[in-house]
């Protein structure tokens, strides 16, 4: 449902050099032609790089900038009909979802609900949880938590999955606990989508509602997010980007459609598109979606022992830059905005490749950002831990 970022890219900063001479937080224009022709470039180049014989089918772009913006599709929505992709094509956007999950959490905080630092064990989730004694729901939002992966168990590995499976949460959630803790809670961060899958869980036993329809209520109405939506069925909204894998002949396969939204759920379940991730990008990192106090926390980024990668409540936090990347088979989305100088970076491609690392959406990410910010450059592979 993610990747996490890791591994540079050299040749657009030898590249477009020209664009590197400026003090810290100088921000290049989104409207400039030089700057405009420098990402086309990045995306040409990691279409490529990340689709051997044949460029990745589909890349969409948004960069946002105080002096101007430049959207821009590249490929195809649809292989099959050679229809081009346009910025309102929709993606299942993965663990972006995650976003959404914690700002509903926090707002449950606000209203004195629950409590950051409770134990797992104070609330009925409707599954055992051996060491839930010593696991906090901050553990859970900072990754920090210890628990198995639950898309890595024996009963999931090797099963023919397929659009029509389904799934439970709680079951689910059985299967990672079984499996013994990588290590003790709080002392090492770990992605694990057992996270928020038992996040949801939470926020169900709280509000005696489904998770989907809290985000719904509390999120999508109030926001006016009318192109996002927590699905119940693999039906995508027209008009939609199909996603992409490479077959054994390495030929593109459509592969939409192929993991079912039961198995997904909080941790990567949504579909939106790029307009209302945007917006949405913009408010959960200014704090527009909860109040102060909690946002401070969400905020709190901890080293993640990579690069110059950190990881806050639901966040990621990077050289300034804060926002998620989501990744499921055919789809990867990364959404990040750095608020000094207020720039927005999109960048959502209709394969998920992981390797090279830190995958195609987050090197695309990066290496616009060393256009744009160039002393503020996220996803460095290896970095002092100083600035988040």
């Amino acid at each position: 449902m993610r990747r996490a970022p890791a591994l540079a890219c050299l040749a657009a900063c030898l590249m477009f050099g020209t664009l590197t001479a400026r003090p810290a937080f100088a921000q290049a224009s989104a409207g400039d032609k030089a700057v405009r022709a420098a990402i086309d470039a990045v995306v040409q180049k990691e279409r490529k790089i990340f689709g051997g014989r044949t460029p990745v089918p589909g890349v969409l772009v948004g960069v946002f900038t105080n002096t101007g913006n430049y959207v821009r599709a590249y490929g195809y929505a649809d292989l099959a009909t050679h229809r081009n992709l346009t910025a309102q094509d929709h993606f299942r956007i993965g663990s972006n979802t995650k976003t959404f999950v914690i700002s509903v959490l926090l707002q449950l905080v606000d209203e004195g609900k629950l409590r950051l630092d409770d134990k797992l064990s104070t609330f009925a989730l409707g599954v055992d949880i051996p060491n839930a004694d010593g696991i906090t729901v901050r553990e859970l939002c900072q990754m920090r938590s210890g628990l198995f992966e639950a898309y890595n168990v024996p009963e999931i590995d090797g099963r023919n999955v397929t659009g029509k499976s389904t799934f439970d949460t709680r079951t689910l959630v059985k299967w990672a606990v079984r499996q013994k803790p990588l290590f003790a809670p709080g002392t090492r961060y770990n992605y694990s989508n057992t996270n928020y899958l038992i996040l949801g869980l939470i926020i169900e036993s709280i509000t005696k509602d489904t998770v989907g329809h809290q985000i719904e209520e509390r999120l999508l109405r109030k926001f006016t997010l009318s192109h996002t939506s927590y699905p119940t069925t693999q039906a995508m909204p027209s008009p939609w980007a199909h996603g992409y894998g490479l077959n054994d002949k390495k030929a593109w396969e459509d592969v939409s459609g192929t993991i079912p939204v039961s198995l997904m759920g909080a941790a990567g379940e949504m579909i939106s598109d790029m307009d209302d991730m945007t917006t949405w990008t913009k408010l959960y990192v200014t704090g527009k979606t909860n109040g102060a106090a909690t946002q401070k926390e969400r905020l709190d980024c901890i080293y993640t022992g990579k690069g110059n990668n950190y990881f806050g409540l639901g966040i990621g936090c990077s050289a300034g830059y804060f926002g998620y990347t989501g990744g499921l088979p055919g789809y990867n989305t990364a959404n990040f905005y750095e608020p000094k100088s207020g720039t927005m970076i999109l960048a959502w491609v209709t394969v998920q490749n992981d390797t090279p690392p830190p995958g195609m959406a987050n090197t695309i990410a990066r290496e616009i950002a060393r256009i744009l910010t160039p002393d503020h450059v996220p996803f460095l592979p290896t970095a002092e831990p100083a600035a988040k």
